[in-house]
């Protein structure tokens, strides 16, 4: 086997166990500009962050919120293989968020001794669902996706008080590679203790190892990140609790994930 293709696999191998979850993510062309143009977004699942080598994200939930809070449609969206893409034309001054937005229930049961899956929404279980089910387990879950972008000066992100979510106390405009950054974690809009953050540099595939962050968020909420060097991070954050809407539901699973920016000193 060529020399190159040993390290190859060896690197695969020594990679920890989160590189094999696909992670979702969306990737701005630029984060930061200066003046009114237009941005394109990939949008994919993969094995570690922005590499290319599972399938794409369907973006038809896709919500791009201008910095006066109005919905800006996207153009020029596009599915391939691997990846999604779509153009966002940028006219305002400010802070554009891009998010996709998911929930639903899952549930498993048994017929005759033989599993049986079901996905879906919340309104949907109780017609789909046998309520008398064998070992029926059900779990909600929620997940928030999203990056931004800032034209001129950064404006507030405000949080809709639904889900996990972060609220960034230092704004992804501001993020600088030496610079601690402050993020605070919110669950249906009230700051909460112990969510598991994890922080992942691009570019993966040219070292050997991951370089995770991993951090948990302290009473407030709140969680102090130190970049190690500049380039594109993906924020991976989860929680599970007991605050279900469907009875049958014992446990919620949150997911909260975002593409951010760290610029050089």
């Amino acid at each position: 086997m060529p020399v190159r293709h040993t390290l190859a696999l060896l690197t695969a191998l020594a990679l920890p166990a989160v590189a094999h979850a696909h992670s979702a993510w969306l990737q701005p062309s630029s984060t930061v500009l200066s003046s009114f143009q237009y941005v394109t977004v990939d949008a994919a699942a993969s094995s570690d962050p922005f590499n290319l080598n599972h399938r794409p994200l369907g973006v038809e939930q896709l919500v791009v919120l201008a910095p006066d809070g109005n919905k800006v449609a996207p153009v020029n969206v596009f599915k391939g293989e691997l990846r999604s893409s779509f153009d966002v034309k940028l006219e305002q001054k400010g802070t554009y968020r891009m998010e996709l937005v998911r929930s639903g229930v899952r549930a498993s049961w048994k017929v005759d001794g033989q599993p049986k899956r079901w996905m879906g929404t919340a309104e949907a279980f109780a017609k789909e669902v046998p309520q008398d089910a064998t070992d029926l387990q059900v779990n909600e879950s929620a997940s928030r996706l999203e990056t931004f972008v800032t034209v001129g000066a950064p404006t507030p992100i405000k949080p809709t008080g639904k889900g996990l979510e972060m609220q960034a106390i230092t704004h992804p405009a501001d993020l600088v590679s030496g610079e601690p950054a402050v993020f605070q974690f919110l669950v249906d809009g009230k700051p909460t203790e112990g969510v598991e953050v994890v922080l992942i540099r691009s570019q993966t595939r040219y070292r050997n190892k991951l370089e995770e962050i991993k951090l948990k968020t302290d009473r407030e909420g709140k969680v102090t990140v130190n970049w190690p060097q500049a380039g594109l991070y993906w924020i991976d954050a989860d929680i599970k609790d007991d605050k279900v809407t469907v009875k049958a539901a014992k446990q919620r699973s949150l997911a909260y994930t975002a593409t951010v920016e760290v610029a050089p000193q």
